[in-house]
């Protein structure tokens, strides 16, 4: 096969950096990198970059961030003594190199898989691994506890915070830098700039800090400056010699300095993120200056692999593809996502309804609002990584007569769960928050599953809580939501429908009303959102046992349809929920108390879904077996709960 362009470039690199004697596989911990040269870390980094790619191409994962940070890890690790010395990543998406350096080489093929290792620092997974993070702006906090234990304890070592891809846009980074301003603790704080998060970055602070003045512009104004000083009578001399001796503090007026001088930190940078002799001088520096210190380092977003670099949104996180041409697997699919779903829908009831904006924080392709922002840009509102302002900001528009929806993972609207209690539901606002990657999500692991949602919201008032059996369904819940005078959560998971074909007109739902799918006389499965086709599934083959199995897409949990789900619970000697969120709280513990309060506690029951751990990383088909949760797993619950004796509540078994 012919060699391409990018293959071409990738083996040139390997070649010229000697990779045929594999420095990578000599490095067993981070002492090992203090033994090479400059020459031979620059060579290490090229063999560490076609690693991670080919490794990424099998595995998925986030390849552009790791690809940008690269020396700057290599460098931190020579410089510094870790674990003794604490380097903490924020967001964690960064830490690929830094995983392959610190012991983890001869198991990286196993990354984000099914018992491999994360894809993110993981305390119980290394020593090295300092803090675990999977979202964003939260190292500077975390980095600035640790420094004020090692000052408690009367400790010497330094603790390193690494943020970036977008996370200084997040005000919790903003509160860090405040405290650690005040504290004075020795922290060194690496800003990891690559003008990126998920997508490019926007607001006002990002603009600040890519304001780079080239070395022309900056001669000019102090010439400029020089001459004006000059021609003051008796003092220009003075003034303009303690300039000259001040040149650091004279450019850093005209940087991004001038902003974390404010905050009380010495400010170093902008310097080179892939120049290794620039990064060690620096770190060196830094290493024996005394209180917070922030270097800014410049970085390419998928630097060393072209397809990465021409398109480092679509590289962020990356399913398997081929390395030679940088193109995902082919699919064999043509179901589209619920996410282009959602997105195509929103843009379509857009169309009629100017009330409707959309707002994202730092991931209008991640959640398919992409297409939204080019049709309507002036109701699109990209609030960068800070999913509390995102919420309040939409109470806002709501107050003024807009019907906004936040597009926001499950896993990160978490983050902003006063801001739902307080501005949104306590003022009764008709705030829609669409909640994509609602259960598993896969090989992104704890920090990503969204299983928390329906236990944080289903007990606010005001709140209705929706999730679709299929894409067409999704599509007239959105409807529904934009509708309703309160607010709505909407509810639907990671990855492609179920096939259906979706109806051309919408209709509204009516809130509270759940949906029989099927009828059967031995038990009831009462399932919600992803779960209802796994239910109706397992109803398929407990048929082909002679066991008559009800099904009930509850379609809302909160407000909960107990009519129907009592009536089939009365029928039917044993009642299962099933559903991907932790019982605790969940849609199963809303079925229980609902029955309770009437008085109908039927005869069997059991509750399918997330025990009380957090579920690891693995592919979705394997983590539903695992839990129980797929077709087989439930139909198993059903013959173990039947073969058991008829006494109420029958214990569940959720991990077989």
């Amino acid at each position: 096969m012919k060699e391409t362009n990018v293959e071409r470039r990738l083996n040139e690199n390997l070649k010229s950096s000697g990779a045929g004697s594999s420095l990578l596989a000599t490095i067993d911990s981070p002492k090992d990198l203090k033994r090479l040269s400059i020459k031979e870390l620059e060579n290490l980094a090229k063999e560490i970059r076609r690693l991670i790619i080919e490794t990424t191409a099998r595995t998925g994962g986030h390849l552009a961030p790791n690809l940008g940070v690269v020396e700057l890890t290599l460098a931190l690790h020579y410089v510094f003594d870790a674990p003794n010395d604490r380097i903490v990543w924020d967001v964690g998406h960064q830490c690929y190199t830094h995983k392959l350096v610190t012991g983890r080489r001869d198991r990286f093929h196993t990354l984000r898989q099914w018992q491999g290792i994360s894809g993110f620092p993981k305390r119980d997974e290394s020593r090295y691994d300092a803090f675990g993070a999977g979202h964003a702006s939260t190292s500077i906090s975390a980095a600035l506890g640790m420094a004020s234990a090692k000052h408690l304890k009367g400790c010497p070592s330094r603790i390193i915070a690494v943020i970036g891809d977008g996370s200084m846009t997040g005000g919790m980074a903003f509160e860090a830098l405040n405290h650690a301003g005040d504290l004075g603790r020795d922290l060194i704080v690496v800003l990891n700039d690559n003008e990126m998060s998920i997508s490019p970055n926007v607001g006002a602070f990002s603009s600040f800090l890519s304001r780079k003045l080239s070395s022309r512009t900056v001669m000019s104004l102090k010439r400029e400056v020089e001459n004006t000083l000059k021609a003051i009578p008796g003092v220009g001399a003075n003034i303009v010699q303690l300039l000259k001796k001040s040149e650091e503090s004279f450019l850093a007026f005209f940087t991004p300095g001038m902003l974390f001088q404010a905050f009380r930190f010495q400010y170093i940078g902008p310097i080179q993120g892939h120049r290794l002799d620039r990064l060690i001088e620096t770190f060196e520096t830094a290493k024996v200056l005394k209180g917070p210190v922030l270097i800014h380092v410049g970085t390419i977003k998928g630097k060393g692999y072209e397809p990465a670099e021409c398109d480092p949104a679509r590289f962020h996180g990356i399913g398997c593809f081929d390395v030679a041409t940088g193109r995902t697997a082919k699919e064999t699919s043509d179901i589209p996502t619920y996410t282009a779903v959602f997105g195509r829908c929103l843009t379509e009831l857009a169309e009629k309804d100017p009330r409707i904006v959309a707002i994202t924080a730092a991931m209008p392709q991640g959640t398919g609002l992409d297409t939204f922002a080019r049709v309507y840009p002036k109701r699109f509102f990209d609030v960068g990584i800070a999913e509390q302002h995102a919420v309040t900001f939409a109470a806002g528009l709501a107050v003024e007569g807009y019907r906004p929806v936040v597009a926001v993972y499950s896993t990160f609207l978490q983050r902003a769960y006063d801001q739902i209690v307080h501005d949104v539901c306590l003022q009764n606002l008709p705030v829609v928050f669409a909640m994509d990657r609602g259960g598993l999500v896969g090989e992104d692991g704890p920090t990503h599953h969204g299983v928390f949602d329906l236990s944080y919201l289903r007990h606010i008032p005001n709140m209705v809580v929706m999730a679709p059996k299929d894409e067409n369904e999704l599509r007239h819940m959105l409807k529904t939501a934009l509708q309703h005078k309160g607010p709505v959560a909407l509810r639907y998971p990671r990855g492609r429908g179920v096939g259906v074909a979706l109806d051309s007109e919408l209709n509204e739902l009516p809130i509270g009303r759940a949906e029989l799918l099927r009828e059967g006389e031995d038990v009831t499965l009462v399932a919600v959102g992803a779960s209802v086709m796994e239910a109706a599934e397992a109803a398929e083959l407990l048929a082909g046992e002679g066991i008559e199995a009800a099904v009930i897409n509850a379609r809302f949990i909160k407000p909960l349809d107990a009519d129907l789900i009592a009536r089939w619970a009365q029928r039917t000697s044993l009642l299962v929920t099933v559903e991907e969120n932790v019982r605790q709280g969940g849609f199963g513990s809303a079925v229980l108390e609902a029955l309770t309060e009437e008085g109908l506690m039927p005869k069997r029951f059991v509750r399918l879904g997330v025990p009380d751990a957090f579920v690891p990383h693995g592919s979705l088909r394997q983590l539903r077996k695992e839990l129980g949760l797929d077709a087989e797993g439930i139909a198993w619950s059903v013959r173990e709960a039947l073969a058991a004796p008829q006494t109420h509540g029958v214990p569940i078994r959720a991990v077989r």
